[in-house]
């Protein structure tokens, strides 16, 4: 078991506990007892690997913490202390007075995106210290996650920064899984209200830099792009990265090369990445977007290297230690995507976790590989991909 988080004396504390064990209860209950480092626990967080139960997950994380509220989420890898690992679960716990907790699910998701994130994000009136975070765990595999985070800011406007990230099924693609006091959930969202006595910090880096001239997304259809420029989208996207000829035809080929070249969009803080779908659609010649891209948008290809990905790593650590506003912060969450996994591979992730240790020194922190993170301190749209998104605890 690898366990961090020792407490700052006080009204506030986050623990964080990781169990190696084959067996999902016993393995949910060593995280939990890791992480259950001090008083009045207010709330759960485990991060569980898809090989393991859901249902003897919840049931290890009631048995070790009877009363306690549960969210989590199965990931494509589980981050914490001491590197990213596979087969783990993963577990923060955050408790003390000075914190206060509200939870909220919606269900059947799909066909009504926009209506479940205004339906979870009514759990933010249930919470009254000055300090607020919105926290979302989505179902990965539901489109359109731009549409839930739309629904919150509907509900919430710009006062509520929201954080969270998109459930994962280590590359299947056949089903990830949310949990939540005794519940196994699919096509649903998860709000958690987090409010504290002290400031709370969001933040998300990119590492991907955009490449030559804009293009006009001149069609696209349910987060797919069919045409560029009012040409196939795939042969456009192809040409403008001079790709090799087996990536027009080949689709294993095409996701290899696509991977570590996102699209980017434009949104009012920036460019912003968007993986490319494992759907490749060689007969239509379109691309899949890990996200909504409207007709009429601009859009570039974009590339980027392991350099660049862990330089985003520490500019979102410390953005979000710097929004604490000189208060001494008490770990973090961070919440980084299964597409930067895949470009950064097995060494080059523990190179990412080793920049993680370095910001977090002796402070806990936890999070997973996501099919899709959430961060958003102003404007409307919130969702990323291919990014590090931290939230900060002091």
């Amino acid at each position: 078991m690898d366990v961090s988080g020792e407490q700052e004396p006080g009204r506030r504390w986050m623990g964080v506990g990781r169990s190696h064990a084959a067996g999902s209860r016993p393995a949910a209950m060593e995280a939990a007892r890791g992480a259950l480092t001090g008083p009045d626990p207010k709330l759960l967080i485990a991060f569980a690997a898809i090989t393991h139960d859901p249902q003897a997950v919840l049931a290890g994380l009631a048995e070790a913490a009877p009363g306690v509220p549960v969210v989590g989420c199965t990931t494509h890898g589980e981050i914490g202390p001491g590197g990213p690992a596979d087969g783990t679960i993963t577990v923060a716990a955050i408790g003390g007075a000075g914190f206060q907790v509200q939870t909220c699910v919606a269900t059947d998701v799909t066909g009504r995106q926009g209506d479940a994130g205004f339906e979870v994000a009514g759990c933010v009136s249930g919470v009254d210290l000055p300090h607020k975070v919105l926290m979302l765990l989505t179902d990965g595999l539901v489109r359109d996650q731009e549409s839930i985070v739309r629904g919150c800011y509907r509900a919430l406007g710009a006062g509520v920064p929201l954080f969270g990230g998109a459930a994962a099924d280590g590359w299947r693609m056949s089903g990830a899984y949310l949990f939540t006091d005794g519940q196994v959930l699919t096509d649903a969202v998860i709000g958690v209200a987090l409010a504290s006595e002290a400031p709370l910090a969001v933040a998300v880096k990119h590492g991907w830099r955009t490449v030559g001239q804009p293009m006009i997304v001149t069609r696209s259809v349910d987060g797919r792009v069919y045409t560029l420029d009012d040409r196939p989208a795939l042969d456009v996207y192809l040409e403008r990265l001079d790709a090799p000829a087996e990536a027009y035809t080949d689709p294993a080929a095409f996701t290899e090369f696509a991977l570590p070249r996102p699209l980017g969009v434009q949104r009012r803080s920036g460019v912003e990445a968007r993986n490319l779908s494992t759907e490749v659609d060689l007969v239509g010649r379109s691309i899949g977007g890990g996200g909504a891209i409207d007709p009429g948008g601009l859009t570039w290809v974009m590339t980027g290297d392991e350099e660049s990905i862990l330089e985003a790593t520490d500019d979102a650590c410390r953005d979000a230690l710097a929004r604490l506003e000189g208060h001494a912060p008490l770990g973090m969450l961070t919440f980084s995507c299964a597409a930067i996994r895949a470009v950064l591979g097995d060494d080059g992730i523990q190179r990412e976790g080793a920049r993680l240790d370095r910001w977090a020194g002796p402070l806990p922190y936890a999070g997973f590989y996501t099919y899709g993170e959430i961060a958003r301190n102003h404007g409307i749209d919130g969702f990323h991909n291919q990014t590090l998104a931290v939230l900060a605890l002091s």
